[in-house]
């Protein structure tokens, strides 16, 4: 695919972000328990896998599916979107709106450009078949 988008660049920075963020927090966790500072090691080592597996899955997402035109990256993409407002809610729900409010608008935007009509024209075509 030679012209992509600008709704499907900002798809793919947006989960490459939201990815990068994931592992770099699975990353702190895994440093701080090898530290001794968690207070449950085995929970705290499984969190840490968890979320460097899924900032990894989002990076894999956002560089192998929506940058190059893969339709696979459209739907865990989407996915990633949808479980974030969820988190971003109980955020702000724990008196903590300066870290849910972004989150809002990140999932939002993410959601907008992977669901735009024009990311939907390049990842699946006009609908019209050649033969």
């Amino acid at each position: 695919m030679s012209k992509r988008p600008l709704s499907l660049l900002v798809a793919a920075v947006v989960v490459a972000l939201e990815g990068l963020v994931t592992f770099g927090l699975g990353g702190f966790v895994a440093v701080e328990t090898a530290r001794g500072l968690a207070g449950d090691t085995t929970s705290a080592i499984a969190e840490a896998a968890f979320g460097m597996l899924i900032g990894a899955g989002l990076l894999w997402v956002a560089w192998g599916g929506l940058l190059r035109g893969e339709r696979w990256g459209r739907t865990p993409g989407v996915l990633a979107q949808i479980f974030l407002l969820p988190v971003a809610i109980t955020l702000i729900d724990s008196s903590r709106p300066d870290l849910g409010i972004p989150l809002v608008v990140v999932a939002v935007i993410g959601l907008a450009a992977l669901l735009a009509p024009p990311t939907t024209k390049a990842l699946y075509g006009d609908g019209q078949e050649t033969r």
